[in-house]
């Protein structure tokens, strides 16, 4: 049976019956409920491509067409989505909150927030929106950005076998150039790939070479050069030359499509107007967030599924925050990327990360609470579809003018 997705749930669910999965890493507790609001049904599923599947199976014999579950993304919903059945996403914080309407004790329990799921999917209709698909221009950029991160990550390994080879055959080669992987080095060892291929070479050789190449910026003057060359063994690196300029290229030329296709996104302007996000970064942020708005109905539900907000557990009077790992890493990477780089452009996120440092966090953390408080900017700008506007972030004004009271401020004077 398969329904068509919609924009708006309607009054009325078209089975007459709601469902609710509370999702888990081993497990999904489902549950059915009437318009009544009894149950109707309950099980539970073990995740995988069988439970999965068994899911979506009973869903349909029970006339299930619409389903409240805690996070938009993943197999189970790309499951639901194919079963043509509709998706809203009630974040695991309003769970919490909702629980109170059924009893004071608030304690969580996977089949008692399964029924939390469904039952609020039947009355609180009027102000759920159901899950759609991201669209095709985002699905495409998105395939286009890990391609490029699996294709960059290929080329960090073959640079660092041809470093370990270099470091034994032709350590002349290593330190010729400033970067092993930019172009100038590649030529250069694709040209004269041994000690011994390099070994008649003399100043004016080299210049003449160094004539032929067409690279950005300056490199060190023949006579350098010719220096660093005297003393290596011999060995053949062609292959790994090879092997790493194709992987240079093929990057290159992702890089250009990826440019492309950022440019023609209708959500381009809300990620490019963030500080420093260059072209890959701001499409990649596009691209892993993606622009279905109902998948995260609140920035804590963002931060939670990148994965830079911690996790709570209270058990008594003790409470601890550990690091998340059930989360979507491709878009925790994504603005954690940003973020690390983000402080060097705005002074807000770079005195949210140094603050972070004082507090004893490591680089890694520190990064990871600067992405949390760019989550909330970011989930903001992308829900309302405007693009950044500093002049508008409170909390970076703050600290401008706070910095340029510090300066007006005359130097105070040594006594004579």
């Amino acid at each position: 049976m398969q329904y068509a997705l919609p924009l708006v749930l309607p009054d009325v669910p078209a089975g007459g019956v709601c469902a609710g999965i509370d999702w888990a890493t081993a497990d999904h507790a489902v549950c059915v409920v009437d318009l009544a609001g009894r149950v109707i049904d309950r099980f539970s599923a073990v995740h995988d491509k069988a439970g999965i599947a068994a899911i979506s199976t009973r869903l349909r014999k029970s006339k299930v067409t619409e389903v409240a579950i805690e996070r938009g993304d993943g197999p189970l919903v790309d499951a639901l989505l194919a079963a043509g059945i509709t998706v809203v996403v009630i974040t695991s914080r309003q769970v919490k909150n909702l629980r109170s309407r059924f009893g004071a004790a608030g304690a969580k329990d996977d089949r008692f927030d399964s029924f939390v799921l469904a039952d609020t999917l039947r009355t609180d209709r009027a102000r759920l929106r159901p899950l759609i698909p991201d669209a095709l221009a985002t699905i495409s950029l998105r395939m286009a950005v890990r391609a490029r991160r699996d294709l960059v990550a290929h080329r960090v390994a073959a640079g660092n076998q041809l470093r370990a080879h270099l470091a034994v055959a032709f350590p002349a080669g290593l330190r010729l150039f400033h970067d092993l992987d930019s172009p100038i080095s590649l030529a250069f060892l694709a040209r004269f790939g041994s000690q011994d291929a390099a070994a008649g070479l003399d100043e004016q050789a080299i210049g003449a070479w160094l004539a032929t190449i067409a690279v950005r910026g300056r490199p060190a003057p023949a006579s350098e050069l010719h220096a660093r060359l005297r003393a290596a063994q011999a060995g053949v690196t062609a292959a790994l030359t090879a092997a790493l300029s194709a992987l240079s290229a093929q990057i290159k030329a992702l890089e250009t499509q990826i440019a492309g296709q950022l440019a023609a996104h209708p959500d381009a302007h809300i990620f490019t107007s963030l500080p420093r996000p260059g072209t890959v970064r701001a499409a990649r942020l596009l691209a892993e967030i993606g622009d279905c708005r109902p998948r995260f109905p609140d920035p804590e539900s963002l931060a939670g599924l990148a994965g830079v907000a911690p996790v709570t557990r209270q058990s008594g009077t003790r409470t601890a925050h550990h690091f998340r790992w059930a989360v979507n890493r491709q878009l925790r990477d994504a603005p954690c990327d940003f973020a690390a780089d983000s402080r060097h452009a705005s002074p807000w996120a770079a005195a949210i990360y140094d603050n972070a440092r004082a507090r004893g966090k490591d680089h890694p953390h520190a990064v990871r609470i600067t992405a949390r408080a760019w989550s909330y900017v970011i989930w903001r700008c992308w829900h309302d579809g405007v693009a950044y506007d500093p002049a508008k972030h409170n909390a970076l004004q703050a600290i401008l003018a706070r910095h340029g009271a510090q300066a007006a401020s005359p130097a105070p004077q040594e006594d004579q």
